[in-house]
């Protein structure tokens, strides 16, 4: 095992590293196509993690294709790279769980969705992430007409994290959805 990641995926993890920053460089300016697919000179986000299997960059090009593709509205691809991310990065590793939960709402596959929501406020479970997932949760939540597990989402936000920007109009939510249970 030491040989093989000293000698095999130690040199590939710098091959994929240097090959992979002009994709980066597309994929900060927004030009989808050339970080999912390269520009003729440089590989793109796809051979990536096709050459460069088992390296951290190759993890790491799931999420950014995963982006990619969402913003593209290429919703089944983007869900499909995003749950092949596996990181613990405080940063990144909620975002592609939450970004799949999008992937999963845009696709109307809304039990998909509240599992990558969940997964995404446990990963990132601080003033920032959380309460954007809760939210995104409790919309999923009301799309399905589940009412009382959108207020147990839109509360969490008003007593766990009561500073955050989400806070700021989450009554509105509350009150939206208790009106439609109520209603129900």
């Amino acid at each position: 095992f030491f040989a093989y990641q000293k000698f095999y995926l130690a040199p590939r993890e710098g091959e994929a590293v240097d090959q992979m920053y002009k994709a980066q460089q597309y994929w900060e300016a927004k030009e989808w196509d050339k970080a999912i697919k390269g520009d003729g000179n440089f590989p793109g986000f796809e051979k990536i993690i096709a050459d460069y299997a088992n390296t951290k960059s190759a993890n790491l090009a799931y999420y950014y294709l995963g982006i990619a593709y969402l913003n593209k509205g290429e919703y089944q691809k983007a869900a499909d790279n995003l749950v092949n991310y596996s990181g613990s990065d405080a940063v990144i590793a909620p975002l592609a769980l939450g970004s799949a939960g999008d992937a999963y709402t845009e696709l109307k596959q809304y039990d998909d969705a509240i599992n990558y929501y969940k997964k995404a406020v446990s990963k990132g479970n601080n003033e920032f992430a959380a309460p954007i997932y809760l939210k995104k949760l409790g919309l999923v939540y009301e799309e399905q007409k589940d009412f009382k597990s959108a207020l147990d989402a839109y509360n969490k936000i008003k007593n766990e994290y009561p500073q955050s920007q989400v806070a700021s109009n989450i009554d509105m939510y509350i009150a939206r959805a208790e009106g439609k249970q109520e209603s129900k």
